[in-house]
């Protein structure tokens, strides 16, 4: 497969509970198209250190990839509005546009993924009062976020459709504003006079 080539390079953010999928969402795309991938957890699991020093280093990653002008997919830090505007101010910075990717799933299926121990599973297992403070702590995206909302049950090539799509298309906010047409002057009635008998 190729490689994303935009006009602007995108750092494409996933969103979402725990479990929800986006881990396995954003590996495969970024696999898909040859993208570097920053994983939080992934940095917590392999450095063995706590989950905010995993954010540190991991925007630290995401700070150094933005000098390349690639476009990026990024997991983790972005659990609340406050973390996601971060993101979007280090972007805008860097000269990227942003993409939340909101992976949804509902939250029994999540805590059953994000709970259990499975083989290969790249995030580490969460206890369940973990898994219900995080959920707690996430705050869903805003629509002044625009987010690209995405199933977490779906098929990952269906899933991708959408995000491809979503990123080709042509962005309105960075076009030319498009002046409505004026308006006609409304040509007045003829006047007529009305004799009442």
């Amino acid at each position: 497969m190729k490689s994303l080539s935009l006009s602007q390079p995108h750092v494409i953010i996933m969103t979402g509970i725990p479990g929800s999928g986006k881990s396995f969402f954003a590996e495969k795309f970024a696999d898909t198209f040859h993208a570097p991938y920053i994983s939080q957890a992934k940095v917590a699991q392999l450095a063995s250190i706590e989950e905010a020093h995993a954010t540190q280093v991991a925007l630290y990653q995401l700070q150094e990839l933005f000098k390349t002008k690639q476009s990026i997919v990024f997991d983790g830090a972005s659990e609340t509005r406050a973390e996601r505007a971060e993101l979007t101010r280090l972007a805008k910075k860097a000269g990227y546009e942003t993409l939340f990717v909101w992976v949804q799933t509902d939250t029994a299926t999540a805590k059953g993924r994000s709970t259990k121990e499975l083989k290969g599973k790249t995030s580490p297992t969460l206890s369940s009062d973990e898994f219900d403070r995080r959920v707690k702590r996430f705050t869903p995206p805003n629509a002044i976020e625009k987010p690209m909302v995405v199933s977490g049950k779906h098929t990952y090539a269906s899933q991708a459709k959408v995000v491809l799509k979503k990123l080709s298309a042509p962005r309105t906010a960075s076009a030319q504003p498009i002046e409505p047409p004026a308006r006609p002057t409304p040509t007045p009635a003829p006047r007529r006079n009305i004799v009442i008998r």
